[in-house]
Parts: C-alpha cells; sequence; structure tokens
C-alpha cells in the first residue's frame, strides 16, 4: 500500500482554461458582478486622460488555476495596485488569492482583498492582503455606498495608491432603500399624482442595478404591468437582509396595501429556512422575477435555460420564501468593449416577450383573487400518467379521486358555484367520460391562430394539419374502440362553437378514432376534440388528454424532440378562452403539464408548459415526499405546491402462519440448554415449516446452512417482515382518518384544507420544506405549506456524507462478507427527488466508495470541492463507481455533476497500485480517464424500457437489457455537467461492474410502486444478460438511515410482498378508497411481473401469493370488478403474461381459465361504463 497524503481539487478546476490575453497595467480590478465593474469602468473612462492606466476583468473568467496562473504571469505580477472584490469571500476564489497574495508579498504590490457583501468580514481576506486593514475598510466604504461618485471616488484612491498625486475624499453616503420611477430616478414618494384605484404592485430590485444605471428590467417591467392596469411601485434595496432595507420595505408594505408584490432579488429573505418572513407578514402573493446573470445566446441555445448559479440564487433559493416563479424578464448582453481598459461589460437586457408573460401571470393572479367566490371557474385537473388502463388518477399516496370529491365539499361550503356533486369516487370517473365536453376544429384553428409561429408549426410537423374539411384518410392505422383502446362514450353531445357562438352540428367522436390514429399523413380528420371532463356548477374537472400517441403513451411522454398533440393544446384554450377558468387546480403527482418539451427553468414563449397553461394561476397539492417533481412543477408551470401528507403508515406484522412459526422460534430459544432433544425436534419443525410455505428460501436459507445458521435467518427474515411499514390506506386531500389521534397529521389535514382556499383567495401561502415524515423529518409538518427544496451548492450537506458513508461502508462488508474479497467497481443510481429529500446522501456513498469527501465552506455550508483520502485512511481500496443519472437529477443538480466529475479526476491522478485504485489503474491502461457519469439525451427521462415492459411487446429480456443500454446514451461531466453523446460508453461500464446499487430511504413508498424501480433495477438487470455480464444487484434500504440494508432484489421483493402486499391490512386499508384502491392491487401486480420479467430473480411462489390475495379471494376479486374493471384486466393480463413466460407455474391448472374469466368479465364491464 502507499502512503500518500491527502489530496484536494476544486469545483473550478473543471472549468475551461482561458487567457484573458490583456496588457500590464498600473492599476488592476477584479469583481464577480458587472455592476462593480461597470461602475468602475465608467468612472475610470470619465477621467482617463488623468489617471494611472487600469484593466478591470471578471472573476468568472478566471476560476481556472491555469486562467490565474497566466493572467498573474501577464498583468498582475506588473502592477502597482490589486483590488479583488469576491462575492462569497475566500473560498470562492481561494486559489487565486493564495496566488495573489504570494505575488504581492514577493513585488511589493498594494493587495486588497475585499468582501463582496458589505456585512461581511472574512479575516483570510484580511490575512493576504498588504495594505492596512483601515485602508481595506475605506476601500470597501465606496463599494457600501455605491453609485457614480463614489466609483469616482475610489479610482482617485486607487490613483494615489499608484502614486499619483490625486484628491482623495470619503464616500458619499447614498440611501440603502428607496422608491424609484423610470424617467424621474429616486423619489420620495411613489404614485405622486397618480391616484390610487389600481392594485399597488411593489417591485423589489438591488440598489445596485440603480447605482451602475442598469435598470432597463425594471423600466420595462413598469410599463407592462402598467398596460395591465396595475399601479407598479420600484424599490431598490441593498438586501432583503440589511435590517435598514428590510425596515423601509416593510414600512413600505404597510403604507401600500398592496395587491401583490414583484422582487427581483436573489437568494432568500431569511437565513433560517422555515423563519416568518416579510412576505409571510405581507400576506400576498409574492412573485420572483430573474434578472439573470446568464448570457442571453447561452440561455437561448440550453436546454437547462440558466446557469448553474442563476438557478441556485434567483430560483432555488427564492423558493424558501414561498415566492412564485413568475419568469426571466432579462439576461445578459455584451455592451461596446473598451480596449484601453481590457475589459468588456455586460448589462441587463430586458427580453420584451418575457416581460410580457410576467404580466400577464401576475394579472391572472390579481384577476382570481378579484372575482367573487361565487363567481369563480376553477378547472380540477386529474392526473393520467401514462401507466396502463385502471391507474386513471394515479398518484402515490394520494386518493385522487376522493380528494376531487373533498375539495368540491369544501368549496361548496366556501361559497363557491358548485352543483351536482358525484356521490362516489367511481361515479366521478364515469362522468368524465360522459360529459360531453370538446372543441370544434374551426375553433381551435381560430384559438391557435395567436400562438407563436414557431410551436405551431413543431405542432403541424408532428402531427398534420388540422382538417376543416373532408381529407382522404391517414395512412397510419387508426386505433379506436373497436380495438378495445378505449371505451366509446355512452352519450354524444353537440359542442358549441366559440367563434360563431352556435351549436355545432358534428358530433362527439372517439378521441382515439381520428387525431390519435398515429401521426396523420395529410391532416387530422376528427372534426372535434373531445375531452374527458364534468361540469358541476363553476368547477370543471378534467382528466389532461394525451399528450402524445395513444399506442405509444410512455414512449412519446418525455420525448424532447416530439411537441404536444393538437387535443392537449386544444384542451388548454378549452380551458383558457371558452371556460374561462381563473385558476387550475391539478390534484396528484406528476401530471403532463409540468413535463412538456421546452427549457429546464427560464422558459422562453416556444416552450409547450406555457403554451398549454398560458397565464394561469396553477395550485398543485403534492405530496410532501417527493421535491423534486414538485420542483419541476414550481419552475415549469408556476405552480403553487401545497405539501400534503403521505397515508398513514403501521406495522405490517404478521400473518397467521408467520405468527406460529415465530412462536416455535421463541420456543426454540427457550428449549435451548434446557432441553436439547425438544430444541432439536423443534429446528427440525421450523425448517421443515418455512421450507414448506417457501419462507426459509425467501430467506436465504440453503442446503448447507446448519440448523443454527438457518434458524438465525429464519428469525432475522421474520423480524424483518414484522418491522415493515406499509400504508394503511390512502390519504385524502385536506382530511383525516376518523380514528386519526397524530396532532400532528390533525393539524396537517386542517392546514392543507386553509391553504387550498387561501391561494384560491389570492393570499400569501407559507413555504414549507419537503421530506420524508417517516424518515424523522418533523419539520415537514404541518404539510399545506408552498414546498421549497435544498440549496444545491450545499449538498451533500455534512450528515448527508456521514449517513451516506456509513451506507456505503455496509454494502462493502456484506459484498465482502458473500464474496470473500473487495468490490472494484459498481454502478450506482442517482435520482432527483432523492437526493433532494436526503441532503445528497446517494451522491455521499458513491464518493465515499472512491475514498473522497466534500471540502464545505465553513461559513455556508456549499461544497466547493473534493478531499481524496490516503488508502491507509480508507483501510480498503478504492471502488471505481459509475453514476447513472435520472432525467430530473440531471437538470437539477449540473453542480453536482460536476463534484462527481473532478472527484473521478482527481482519484485517477492518484499515484497508487492497480489493487488499491481500480479507476487509476482503468486511466492509465486506457492512457486516459473515461466517462463515469451517464444518463439519457438532454430532456429526455426514464431507463428506456418503460415502453417496451408496458406494452410486453418484447421476446426476451436481452431486448430490454439492449434498450437499457441504448437509452444510456450520453456522458455528463464538466464544469457546467453537459452532455456528449458516446454511444456504448456505459455498457462498458456495466461489464465491469461487480454490482448494481439502487437506493431506496422513503419508509411511505417500495420498490413495487410506480415504474421507476422495476425500469432501472430491471434495466440493469436485463443488461447484464445480454452483455453476460456477472453482478450482484443490491436495493440499499436507508428508510431508517441509522441501520442502513443492503439486500439482493430477490430478497428486497420478497419482503414487499409478504410483507405488505399480501397482508390483509394493507389490502383492508386500500379497499376503503375505491376505484383508486383497486389501482393500487393493479400497480403491484403490474410492477411484481416486471422484476420477475427482467430479472428473473422473483419466485414464482411470490407471483402465486399475490394472485391468491386479489384474484383468488372472492371479496377482493369482486371489489376490482366493482370499483376498477381496468385494474382487473390489467391484473389478469400481466398475471396471464407471467404465465405464458414460464415466470410462474400454479399448481392448479383452473388458473388459466379462471384468469380469462377475469379478463372477459372486466371487458364487459368497461364496455357497459
Amino acid at each position: 500500500m502507499h502512503i500518500l497524503t491527502t489530496t484536494s481539487a476544486s469545483l473550478d478546476d473543471l472549468v475551461e482554461p482561458v487567457d484573458l490575453r490583456q496588457q500590464p497595467a498600473d492599476v488592476v480590478a477584479l469583481s464577480f458582478t458587472d455592476s462593480d465593474l461597470a461602475g468602475l469602468a465608467q468612472a475610470w473612462q470619465a477621467d482617463a486622460a488623468r489617471l494611472p492606466s487600469m484593466r478591470l476583468a471578471a472573476l468568472r473568467d478566471l476560476r481556472h488555476p491555469m486562467s490565474v496562473d497566466l493572467w498573474i504571469d501577464s498583468v498582475a505580477r506588473h502592477a502597482r495596485v490589486i483590488l479583488v472584490r469576491i462575492l462569497g469571500g475566500y473560498d470562492w476564489w481561494r486559489y487565486g488569492c493564495d496566488q495573489l497574495a504570494a505575488v504581492a508579498r514577493e513585488r511589493g504590490i498594494k493587495l486588497a482583498l475585499l468582501p463582496g457583501e458589505s456585512h461581511d468580514e472574512d479575516p483570510r481576506l484580511i490575512e493576504g492582503s498588504t495594505l492596512p486593514r483601515d485602508e481595506l475598510e475605506a476601500l470597501l466604504g465606496y463599494f457600501r455606498q455605491g453609485g457614480p461618485a463614489n466609483m469616482a471616488a475610489l479610482v482617485q484612491r486607487l490613483a494615489g495608491l499608484a502614486g499619483m498625486d490625486a484628491a482623495v475624499s470619503e464616500p458619499v453616503v447614498v440611501p440603502k432603500a428607496g422608491y424609484y420611477e423610470p424617467g424621474r430616478g429616486v423619489v420620495p414618494v411613489p404614485l405622486e399624482g397618480k391616484g390610487n384605484a389600481a392594485p399597488v404592485i411593489p417591485i423589489l430590485f438591488y440598489r445596485s442595478m440603480l447605482l451602475a444605471a442598469d435598470v432597463a428590467p425594471i423600466d420595462a417591467l413598469v410599463e407592462a404591468l402598467c398596460s395591465q392596469g396595475m399601479a407598479p411601485v420600484p424599490i431598490f434595496v441593498s438586501s432583503l437582509k440589511d435590517p435598514t432595507s428590510l425596515a423601509f420595505v416593510e414600512d413600505a408594505i404597510a403604507a401600500l396595501n398592496p395587491a401583490a408584490i414583484v422582487t427581483a432579488t436573489a437568494f432568500a429573505s431569511s437565513a433560517d429556512p422555515g423563519a416568518r418572513t416579510l412576505f409571510d407578514r405581507a400576506g400576498v402573493p409574492v412573485f420572483q422575477v430573474i434578472v439573470a446573470t446568464t448570457r442571453r445566446d447561452i440561455w437561448e441555445a440550453n436546454q437547462r435555460g440558466l446557469a448553474p448559479a442563476d438557478l441556485a440564487m434567483h430560483v432555488v433559493l427564492p423558493e424558501l420564501d414561498g415566492r412564485i416563479l413568475a419568469g426571466a424578464v432579462s439576461f445578459k448582453g455584451e455592451a461596446e468593449a473598451d480596449p484601453a481598459l481590457g475589459f468588456r461589460a455586460f448589462a441587463n437586457r430586458p427580453e420584451a416577450d418575457r416581460v410580457v408573460q410576467v404580466a400577464n401571470r401576475i394579472a391572472a393572479f390579481l384577476r382570481l383573487k378579484a372575482t367573487t367566490r361565487a363567481e369563480r371557474k376553477l378547472a380540477i385537473l386529474i392526473p393520467d400518467y401514462p401507466s396502463a388502463p385502471g391507474r386513471t388518477g394515479y398518484a402515490v399516496g394520494l386518493d385522487v379521486p376522493s380528494s376531487v370529491l373533498a375539495m368540491l365539499h369544501d368549496l361548496s361550503e366556501q361559497g363557491y358555484g358548485v352543483e351536482g356533486i358525484p356521490q362516489s369516487p367511481r361515479a366521478l370517473l364515469d362522468a368524465l367520460e360522459t360529459g360531453g365536453h370538446g372543441l370544434a376544429h374551426k375553433d381551435y384553428a381560430a384559438l391557435s391562430a395567436e400562438l407563436p409561429d414557431a410551436a405551431r408549426g413543431a405542432v403541424e410537423a408532428a402531427w398534420g394539419r388540422i382538417a376543416l374539411h373532408e381529407a382522404p384518410p391517414s395512412g397510419l392505422p387508426a386505433i379506436s374502440p373497436a380495438g378495445r383502446e378505449i371505451t366509446p362514450p355512452s352519450r354524444l353531445s353537440p359542442i358549441t362553437s366559440v367563434v360563431a357562438g352556435e351549436p355545432s352540428t358534428t358530433v362527439l367522436i372517439s378521441p382515439l378514432a381520428g387525431e390519435m390514429a398515429g401521426r396523420p399523413e395529410g391532416g387530422v380528420h376528427a372534426p372535434a376534440f373531445p375531452f374527458r371532463a364534468a361540469t358541476f356548477g363553476n368547477i370543471t374537472v378534467a382528466l389532461a388528454p394525451d399528450r402524445g400517441r395513444s399506442a405509444d403513451r410512455r414512449a412519446d411522454y418525455h420525448d424532447p424532440s416530439l411537441p404536444p398533440r393538437h387535443e392537449l393544446i386544444a384542451f388548454g384554450l378549452w380551458l383558457r378562452k371558452l371556460l374561462g377558468v381563473h385558476a387550475l387546480i391539478h390534484v396528484g403527482a406528476h401530471g403532463t403539464l409540468e413535463w412538456l418539451p421546452g427549457k429546464t427553468v427560464a422558459l422562453s414563449q416556444a416552450c409547450f408548459p406555457e403554451i398549454v397553461t398560458g397565464a394561469l394561476p396553477v395550485i398543485y397539492p403534492f405530496i410532501v415526499s417527493n421535491p423534486g417533481e414538485a420542483a419541476q412543477a414550481k419552475r415549469r408551470i408556476a405552480a403553487i405546491t401545497l405539501g400534503h401528507l403521505p397515508p398513514p403508515l403501521t406495522g405490517a406484522g404478521l400473518s397467521e402462519d408467520q405468527h406460529k412459526l415465530e412462536r416455535l422460534v421463541d420456543e426454540y430459544a427457550q428449549a435451548d440448554g434446557l432441553d436439547r432433544r425438544r430444541r432439536d425436534r423443534l429446528a427440525g419443525l421450523i425448517v421443515e415449516t418455512a421450507t414448506r410455505t417457501g419462507l426459509a428460501m425467501e430467506a436465504g436459507v440453503t442446503g448447507t446452512d446448519a440448523p443454527d445458521e438457518a434458524l438465525r435467518r429464519i428469525d432475522a427474515w421474520l423480524c424483518d417482515l414484522k418491522d415493515f411499514a406499509i400504508k394503511d390506506g390512502l390519504h385524502i386531500y385536506g382530511r383525516a382518518t376518523e380514528t386519526e389521534i397524530d396532532p400532528s397529521r390533525l393539524q396537517s389535514a386542517a392546514s392543507e384544507k386553509a391553504a387550498l382556499l387561501d391561494a384560491l383567495d389570492g393570499r400569501h401561502v407559507t413555504a414549507g420544506p419537503a421530506g420524508a415524515p417517516a424518515r424523522g423529518r418533523a419539520d415537514v409538518l404541518p404539510t399545506g405549506r408552498n414546498l421549497f427544496t435544498s440549496d444545491p451548492r450545499a449538498m451533500p450537506t455534512a450528515t448527508a456524507f456521514d449517513l451516506g458513508k456509513a451506507a456505503a461502508d455496509e454494502v462493502v462488508r456484506a459484498y465482502m462478507q458473500s464474496h470473500g474479497d473487495w468490490p472494484r467497481s459498481l454502478v450506482i443510481d442517482l435520482w432527483g427527488s432523492a437526493s433532494l429529500r436526503t441532503g445528497g446522501e446517494e451522491i455521499a456513498q458513491g464518493l465515499a466508495l472512491m475514498g473522497c469527501r466534500p471540502q464545505w465552506d465553513t461559513a455556508t455550508g456549499r461544497v466547493t470541492g473534493i478531499e481524496v483520502l490516503p488508502p491507509a485512511a480508507l483501510g480498503r481500496p478504492r471502488v471505481d463507481v459509475t453514476w447513472r443519472i435520472s432525467g430530473l437529477f440531471r437538470d437539477m443538480f449540473p453542480t453536482q455533476i460536476a463534484l462527481i466529475d473532478e472527484a473521478a479526476n482527481a482519484v485517477a491522478a492518484r499515484d497508487e497500485a492497480d489493487d488499491e485504485n481500480p479507476l487509476a489503474a482503468s486511466a492509465r491502461a486506457e492512457g486516459k480517464l473515461g466517462p463515469r457519469i451517464f444518463g439519457t439525451s438532454p430532456g429526455t427521462y426514464g431507463a428506456g424500457v418503460e415502453d417496451l415492459l408496458s406494452t410486453g411487446d418484447w421476446g426476451t429480456r436481452e431486448e430490454i437489457g439492449r434498450a437499457y443500454l441504448d437509452a444510456t446514451s450520453h456522458a455528463y461531466g464538466g464544469a457546467e455537467g453537459t452532455a456528449t453523446a458516446i454511444p456504448g460508453a456505459f455498457e462498458n461500464r456495466v461489464a465491469d461492474a461487480d454490482l448494481l446499487v439502487h437506493t431506496g430511504d422513503d419508509p411511505g413508498r417500495d420498490i413495487l410502486e410506480g415504474s421507476a424501480d422495476v425500469a432501472f433495477i430491471g434495466g440493469f438487470s436485463a443488461a447484464l444478460a445480454a452483455i453476460g455480464g456477472n453482478a450482484d444487484v443490491i436495493v440499499l434500504d436507508t428508510t431508517d438511515p441509522q441501520k442502513p440494508r443492503p439486500r439482493s432484489v430477490g430478497e428486497a421483493v420478497s419482503r414487499v410482498v409478504r410483507a405488505r402486499a399480501v397482508n390483509p391490512r394493507f389490502i383492508s386499508g386500500q379497499m376503503r378508497h375505491g376505484p383508486r384502491g383497486a389501482s393500487e392491487f393493479a400497480e403491484t401486480v403490474d410492477r411484481l411481473v416486471g422484476f420477475a420479467e427482467t430479472t428473473h430473480a422473483i419466485s414464482g411462489t411470490l407471483i402465486g401469493a399475490v394472485h391468491d390475495a386479489y384474484v383468488g379471494d372472492p371479496a377482493v376479486r369482486d371489489f376490482i370488478l366493482r370499483e376498477n374493471p381496468a385494474a382487473a384486466r390489467v391484473i389478469g393480463e400481466r398475471l396471464q403474461s407471467a404465465r405464458r413466460r414460464g415466470l410462474w407455474h400454479p399448481l392448479r391448472n383452473a388458473v388459466d381459465d379462471d384468469l380469462a374469466a377475469l379478463i372477459e368479465e372486466a371487458r364487459a364491464l368497461e364496455v357497459a361504463a
């Protein structure tokens, strides 16, 4: 083993080095902020002839150590005075500070290292400077006050330090906060002479923008709001954390009585998440607008939309205040370069159509607020995520149909115009199929004319033009009720003509017989777009139309190149233009709208989430334990995400047979040491009983195990089953069960109900954290708050690293115990929501396996780089880690991708023996380090196998494995986490892997819920079969973070089936929830068979147990058929698939006939419905 020291690497090492090609000068100034540099440039240009030479540079261009070295050699070492202002302090330009400090002392240069925030004092900057402390304070004073006069005085003072005879004046005091008016500047009184009839909208923006005369975005926003009949009041502030500024804003809000607030400030207003804020006290909606530091050309070309720094400062952190993301209003544009300064300034350039969209969004919220409850028109949208029939309204943990009924009753009680509320969830879903709502094609053509030409053209290119008259039939096969893809509505009705205002003679047709007939050649021929919707007074409840082809719902759902169908765009126009709804309530995660093609954040007018929803206010109840997908809704459709409770959990307990076995084990323990013959008889009986029931195999007992070892395994397995937490039914939004006694859940139910009403009334909804309550996150309760997520710059947190390291150690220990050797290479998958939920524990696992740990800024907790530990500190060899990232992780965490990439590079660069460092060995053997971070192409999501699993259109599991490998086509890395297409590279990493680690952290969700687990675990397992690989597949249970537990995929699935799926407590709980409960059974069967198909590690005994519980029990069978015939059909078809593929061999010959009968009964009921 080599004895090597610890090494470290900064995130800045990944930035491409640049040479600024500047010439030396007497005075040099650097800053992260454009306003600082622009102010210095203007001051120097005004008196250039009498001032020493000067060079300016942006620190964003000097992040790479090589860039710093080049610039110091060519410019800094020749200067007399160097001034550096570092936003964030020493840790954000550590290498540059250290190098400048050394050069300044060597060459006698006057060096001032100043903090970026006026109130900060960083002892390391003071120590690195060569000027005395009082001089540093004096220089910082000019930045504290800001403005042209102070910048001019600062330039004079720098000239004096450079040896010129220059007059020195003290900083001129400029107010920290005040009112601003375009064309007039700072004004003492707002709205002077303008009356007060219009709704008042304060606009908070940074004082630095005003002092740099860089307020064009604010001026444009004022004009746009005025055109909408509002009275905007711009207010400049030094910072919302500055006491003087905060007091001014508090007084201004009290005097103005605003209808809403707009803020262009970054970060959060409070240093403590969850603390009561300025905006909580104001009580009105707060809209965040982005004055981006991202250049316009980068925004326009980049699918992510914003640079990582903008995402953190202007999006993530403001969410801690409960702000509603209204959109970006400006981007950086280059000003004319000054060769004398060697500097090109950047200024804020308003984006005209984005400013208008922001004004429209604010106006829409005010319209909602101003309309009386009795007159408000609302749309409640039920998700129809493309999973499989029988799961309409499926959302993890939530009974969507019952929640909608609860909302209708609550709205009615609060004075909303609600009529004819259905009596049951089944009646509600039936009403949606027979509502008779739709939009005529000629009206769609008229309404869609206002859409952007590029978007309309893209839709027509993908789906054909709308045929207003008869056209030749499509050459593609039609999908229609005859093919059983859809049940025809039992009632047809006329469709109102929007344009003419008269009933159309066209009748409602099947949505799949015309426009859904594949991609039409020559046009869409159905005369109208029908919608699955029903109106109850002023409230319309609807299912969103499919985004893509009905035959390929999964494949089309996340296809970034595929625009939504005409019908979905027509649906949005119908809601906004025909029905005139004031707000959209989206019940249940996740839906269609937030996943439509377009930028991840800071959308353009060509992005389809905006094209479909327009400026409509969106209120989105979202399970509190899914922060990643909630963030997607917040950032792409400006949703207010109201956190709701997960289902109540209860202990699984043991079945009667398992209880008998447990009692025998207890008897054995009592007999041990007292009665050897009785003990031996009991041991034999226990093993015989466990073998007969299949429990011995599931517990891992082998034929070679000694009795004591077999009993130990059986006892541990029984304890594992008993400790499993299962859902006791589902949550209904704003409701607690009749037997609920937990005060926090009772309070949460009341808070959820109140928050929905407050949001609809145009009140501010307080922000609240997201996380899993059952994992110890008591801070997420009460629910009913506007969810926020973690600061990505602080991930993984120190706590998350400690927990992640412990989990990684357990993975290594278990592998060593099974194989007698250390793992050399593994694949770990990373998820967006899980990373947010845990603070980055999964990231920490991989770093710890590599022998790395993050470096944190002691002041802010933000991650600044990584530290590579020596082998002696690890006590084991490093593991070569490959990361398979989800699409959401890719979109949300470019900084973490950069961190992982830097860790891999740093480990590969170590001079360590091959057996101690397989990553370095691989790099040496290949002559370079190959990529270690992989995912699907930008804008796409999933594992690439979901559609195959859903349709069953595959022959061997190797086909599934090939689809998984082919979909993982891009490598990610670099400072911005950018993508590079490298087909085949991920396959090489899978072939080299000893194991896959898939982590489950949420006690309220298991691997038989949702498609993601089976797609990723099953895809990897099938990929091993496709390439002839041999790796362990590990499901790492971190639901108790103090007791991580790795299990094989077979053990993990067995545990879920035995403890939850066939548990009478679980079954009876779901049977309280009608069609939604029945869909839970379909989901379980679908995922169980999916694991069997892809892994070949699932015992047919488990499939048989689920069959007996759901189909073999007459009461459960009748319940599923009655409440959700489509779910019954799916259960029958999936069990048939398991039989057909040889995955299940039931003992009863009649099973096949029983399944066929179930499917026929279900189909008959579907048609009758």
